[in-house]
């Protein structure tokens, strides 16, 4: 436990920004799932709806600073991918 008063401070705003960061990060990977799911099921009209959402869920992930931009359009291109396949 910290002695400090910032230190103090900075644990608790740390761990109010790792729930906001959990809750973007299951967002996305809920999401990618919907997509796994329609793709499956090979419900193109809902694969392309959930595409839209998820590409936007990932890019709030990014601006967000949660996941980096280079992984955000390899998860991007390998959804649009699947998606183009159907």
């Amino acid at each position: 436990m910290p002695n400090i008063k910032s230190a103090k401070k900075s644990v608790k705003t740390n761990k109010e920004i790792a729930i906001g960061n959990t809750v973007y990060t299951s967002r996305i990977k809920n999401s990618i799932k919907k997509i796994e799911k329609a793709v499956k099921d090979k419900n193109r009209i809902l694969a392309t709806t959930e595409l839209k959402t998820t590409i936007s869920n990932i890019d709030k992930g990014v601006s967000k600073g949660i996941i980096k931009q280079n992984s955000a359009d390899r998860k991007k291109a390998r959804l649009n991918k699947i998606v183009k396949e159907m």
